[in-house]
């Protein structure tokens, strides 16, 4: 193993890990109002209401797809009874389907952005990195998921990558196994750090503030206002009314 092998994926982690968390924490704590993604859809919203669903859900897939493929084991999964070739077949399909799904969202958004002069004047040069950035770990990850899964042949990166990305949260990093994963591989994994990197220096950070106790929020309970029951439409009646 190379000196240079040992740096990106022994050292880089942990520094874009420090770079992540610190960074996040000091945006929140310094640039509460900044904590957004300053949405443009009053500029234009008919290709909006398209390719924002097209890319988060899309974005959605493959994030959950990362966590099923770097997270569980594979000794988890071959215990419940899944092959390595089921596997293999649902995260070629699926992780081709999610990846174009985002794509084509993105590149819809891109688009859309390029296309509208107001959204473009609203688009600074940290915007611009941060797009070029993740274009690249979009393509290379879709790249990886259909030549070396499928055109190449099944490429099992829970035997090396997965391990790789867990021992890295258990400090006890293995960089030799990514010395050994393939180019294009690597190519993803090193831009994914730098866009983590990033990350909480851009409008990215909205991700942490999605909505989702919407999930869990009460249902608003709608009272009907007809017949004499009509608020400022009736004569008051005197003393206390019941409740």
């Amino acid at each position: 193993m190379s000196p240079t092998d040992l740096l990106l994926w022994g050292v880089l982690p942990y520094v874009v890990l420090a770079v992540f968390v610190v960074g996040t924490v000091w945006r929140y704590r310094h640039d509460k109002f900044g904590w957004t993604s300053r949405s443009s859809q009053l500029h234009e919203a008919r290709v909006l209401r398209v390719a924002s669903p097209l890319f988060h859900y899309g974005l959605f897939m493959v994030a959950g797809g990362h966590v099923l493929g770097l997270l569980v084991p594979k000794q988890l999964t071959a215990l419940v009874g899944v092959t390595e070739h089921n596997y293999h077949v649902v995260s070629l399909v699926m992780g081709f389907l999610a990846g174009v799904a985002a794509i084509a969202g993105f590149a819809l958004l891109l688009w859309r952005r390029m296309r509208n002069v107001a959204v473009r004047k609203a688009t600074s040069r940290g915007d611009r990195v941060v797009y070029t950035v993740l274009a690249l770990v979009m393509l290379a990850g879709l790249w990886t998921t259909t030549v070396d899964n499928g055109v190449r042949g099944p490429y099992d990166y829970r035997e090396t990558i997965g391990p790789w990305f867990r021992d890295i949260f258990l400090l006890n990093p293995h960089p030799e196994l990514m010395a050994h994963a393939p180019f294009d591989y690597k190519m993803h994994a090193g831009l994914a750090l730098v866009l983590f990197a990033l990350w909480p220096f851009s409008r990215l950070v909205h991700a942490f503030s999605a909505p989702v106790h919407y999930l869990f929020r009460p249902h608003i309970v709608y009272r009907s206002r007809s017949g004499d029951r009509l608020v400022g439409n009736r004569k008051p009646q005197r003393g206390w009314e019941r409740v």
